[in-house]
């Protein structure tokens, strides 16, 4: 069984003890799962469930390793540049993205 999610901006293909990183979000430190309610798609081989644009009553429930506090973890560090061709017009910026890390327990369809 797997689905589709959305979680801040972006879309996930998921499945049951799947882990994945997501955008940041708002959640007390305390927090042990997550439930995601923005279902796209939902199939278990022989049956298929299409939301338009989401499933009324599906929802993915997704646990973190220890706390949400302790799930912050960090991605790669970039170093957008801006760059003309002039004397000292270059410019070097650093960025991390930060995302919560979650272990999709369960899909309720």
């Amino acid at each position: 069984m797997f689905a589709i999610i959305e979680a801040g901006s972006k879309q996930y293909k998921v499945s049951q003890g799947d882990t994945i990183q997501i955008e940041l979000e708002e959640v007390t430190s305390e927090a042990q799962v997550l439930e995601i309610d923005k279902v796209l798609f939902v199939s278990d081989g022989a049956t298929i469930k299409i939301g338009t644009p989401y499933i009324q009553g599906a929802k993915v429930i997704a646990k973190f390793e220890t706390t949400a506090g302790d799930s912050v973890v960090k991605g790669p560090k970039l170093y957008p540049m801006t760059f003309r061709k002039r004397k000292n017009s270059k410019k070097r910026i650093g960025h991390r993205q930060k995302y919560l890390q979650v272990t999709i327990d369960k899909i309720e369809a």
